[in-house]
């Protein structure tokens, strides 16, 4: 049975694609080990299908409890795992020292534990300041910023369209009008002209709604006159199959536009009071669209801030960008042609 190196990463989906090109760097650099990852379900398992890890643990629930607790037994799973370890990383504090103690209670040679916010990094990218953490360039290669689907995962989501009756030949454009604050999402009214002007520029605009979208989706849609179908209740695998059959995806600063991007998809990433310079997806096929800069000096002040002009982005700007991504990624892949 191979040794592992464990990496333990408590972010949210967002965070933990941002790792992908120092997991892949940690790969290419042990590929004697098995790659670990303990972080939450959802993600992990859709790595795993994608081939960038070999196998994963829940950060949520009992199985990794004894990493944080000393009054709980370790579970057979963390076990078997960390007796297995020559090489741990964890992108997290440890202010009490209780993880380091972890693993030094059972032999693990190698331990390195850093938060990626910590303020000694220099790198500005957050995918940057992983590589940083690990002592390795920052310069990531394409390769190392995408992920392929698997084919059993481009059937499900031709299966799950059809489902549907979602016509093939049109350009199916995704559109997300949620993200994990209401203070980086274009306004509702906006979002459906945004909506309305895809139908009339000849694209095909279908909505998503994820677990926490439900309220975006919904005023979003009361102000469209041709309402689009909505993709609700997919987990992350069958989500990426969806991303697949594609030819762009617009959303905001947001783990499922890190999603889109990594899995090669055009994607228009509008982005408002948050840095793109740190945290938009990178690759030629992305494109960053924003309002005015952001003047405001806290994300206290960010609430209180009315009229978000670092979110006007003009909705043709929009609609332009669009149609030039759909051109562009049509001309080196025919399947996202109209």
């Amino acid at each position: 049975m191979k040794r592992t190196l464990l990496i333990i990463h408590p972010g949210a989906l967002g965070d933990v694609l941002l790792a992908i090109p120092a997991i892949r760097r940690l790969n290419l650099k042990f590929p004697q080990y098995e790659i670990v990852l303990i972080a939450a379900a959802a993600v992990s398992r859709l790595l795993l299908e994608c081939g960038v890890i070999s196998d994963w643990l829940p950060l949520e629930g009992q199985a990794c409890l004894r990493l944080f607790s000393r009054t709980v037994s370790i579970s057979r799973e963390l076990s078997s795992c960390v007796n297995r370890c020559d090489l741990a990383v964890a992108w997290m504090e440890d202010t009490e020292g209780m993880l380091g103690a972890f693993f030094q209670e059972f032999g693990v040679a190698r331990v390195q534990i850093q938060s990626p916010f910590s303020t000694g990094l220099r790198a500005t990218h957050q995918s940057d300041r992983f590589l940083e953490m690990l002592g390795e360039p920052t310069r990531d290669s394409v390769s190392e910023r995408m992920v392929q689907v698997p084919p059993h995962l481009l059937e499900q989501g031709k299966d799950y369209l059809d489902a549907l009756s979602i016509p093939y030949d049109q350009s199916l454009v995704l559109v997300h009008p949620g993200s994990g604050s209401v203070h980086k999402q274009l306004e509702p009214r906006r979002m459906a002209l945004l909506i309305e002007g895809l139908w009339e520029k000849g694209m095909y605009p279908l909505v998503l709604e994820g677990p926490a979208d439900q309220d975006a989706v919904a005023h979003t849609l009361h102000f469209v006159s041709r309402a689009p179908s909505v993709l609700r209740d997919l987990d992350l695998s069958q989500l990426a199959a969806v991303f697949a059959q594609v030819a762009l995806y617009i959303g905001h600063d947001s783990g499922v536009t890190h999603l889109s991007a990594l899995l090669g998809v055009p994607t228009i990433a509008l982005f408002g009071p948050t840095d793109y310079h740190r945290w938009a997806p990178q690759g030629h096929h992305v494109t960053i669209l924003r309002g005015s800069p952001c003047i405001c000096e806290s994300w206290a002040t960010v609430k209180m801030c009315e009229g978000k002009p670092c979110l006007q982005v003009p909705i043709e700007k929009i609609l332009i960008a669009s149609g030039l991504a759909i051109r562009r990624a049509s001309s080196a892949n025919p399947r996202y042609s109209t």
